[in-house]
């Protein structure tokens, strides 16, 4: 169920920038950078590189794409 938000103009013009970049509509951004932003509040100690990383791994086990890692 959606639910309206206001929002900024800047903030709205910002969204809509880089969602064309990611092809993301303009909520799709702002979903994406307030998940974003809850994995950063709940793991302070980890830079958003490897924030994306981690959920990209996620998505990929989900998906069925894994192989086993070999050590060494």
């Amino acid at each position: 169920m959606a639910t309206a938000v206001r929002i900024s103009e800047e903030l709205a013009s910002q969204a809509k920038m880089y969602g064309r970049v990611d092809h993301r509509s303009l909520a799709g951004q702002i979903e994406h950078w307030a998940y974003i932003g809850k994995q950063a509040e709940e793991n302070p100690d980890l830079p958003y590189s490897l924030i994306k990383e981690i959920l990209i791994g996620l998505d990929e086990l989900e998906q069925g794409e894994k192989t086993e890692y070999a050590f060494g």
